[in-house]
């Protein structure tokens, strides 16, 4: 079968978030333990695995999406991967549906130049107190925190963006606070420095327990902060910076509920899994 590296939410190779590509032929699933060591063997901070759906009515293929260590819930990156590498392998255009196990159906749509879309729940979330320890862990303190609700993650306000560029986290101390908090990992942002240029707002991801120290570019973060920048810069569409060492753009958009989340995607491998 076929197996793909693709570095989505950028335009150009080696940059944005590199993610493995698994299309599968039909039929059921493939044991988890395979799936787990093809995500282990790609090492990537996740890879997906689509399964076409033959006659159902909501879904045109379903997906998961594994880490080297576990299995995720939610990946926006290796989503709009798998979209581009539908696009580049089967020629397939417009919108696909894609049935997940935790947040419904999916939707990506495709336009011709190769820009891939796709349609969230939004995860606006409810400010919280920081968990003991937070600032130890990050080596800052927060101005605020929120949890994201059903996304799992924590979401950490930075008072700038030299902040959340410098940051220097004790990983360990993270993997032990989001284990003991049961949750994803954190989310670290902040506002951009300068209004009205590339970019509205900053940010990194963090999620050592789950076999991602450090994620390059993370579109399922985006499903929360989208709502909370649209909120406080007063706008529905918006452009975030993740600033992790490869960097990646993610154009947002609030449609109700929904979260549309707009970027790029770049094969860099195209290969034969042969096991």
């Amino acid at each position: 079968m076929r197996i793909h590296v693709v570095d989505a939410f950028t335009d150009r190779p080696f940059a944005g978030n590199p993610a493995g590509v698994c299309l599968l032929p039909a039929g059921e699933w493939p044991d988890d333990t395979w799936m787990r060591q093809v995500a282990a063997e790609l090492n990537h901070s996740e890879t997906a695995f689509a399964l076409p759906l033959a006659g159902d009515a909501e879904a045109d293929w379903a997906i998961r999406w594994f880490t080297p260590v576990v299995e995720a819930t939610l990946c926006g990156h290796a989503t709009l991967a798998t979209a581009h590498a539908l696009r580049t392998e089967r020629g397939i255009l417009g919108t696909v549906r894609f049935g997940s196990r935790h947040h419904g159906v999916l939707v990506t749509h495709t336009d011709e130049a190769g820009g891939v879309t796709l349609d969230f729940p939004a995860a606006p979330g409810a400010e919280v107190p920081a968990p003991k320890g937070l600032a130890e862990a990050l080596t800052v303190e927060p101005e605020s925190t929120r949890h994201t609700g059903p996304l799992g993650d924590l979401l950490a306000v930075l008072p700038d963006e030299a902040a959340v560029r410098t940051l220097a986290p004790r990983l360990e101390e993270v993997a032990a606070l989001t284990l003991r908090e049961d949750i994803r990992g954190i989310v670290v942002t902040a506002p951009a420095d300068q209004a009205g240029g590339e970019y509205d707002f900053v940010s990194r991801f963090f999620a050592p327990a789950r076999g991602i120290p450090e994620d390059p570019v993370t579109g399922s973060a985006h499903t929360a902060l989208a709502p909370y920048w649209s909120a406080r810069l007063g706008r529905d569409r918006l452009v975030g910076l993740q600033v992790s060492a490869r960097t990646g753009l993610v154009r947002t958009a609030l449609h109700g509920d929904r979260v549309h989340l707009t970027g790029s995607a770049v094969t860099v491998l195209d290969g034969t899994l042969h096991v």
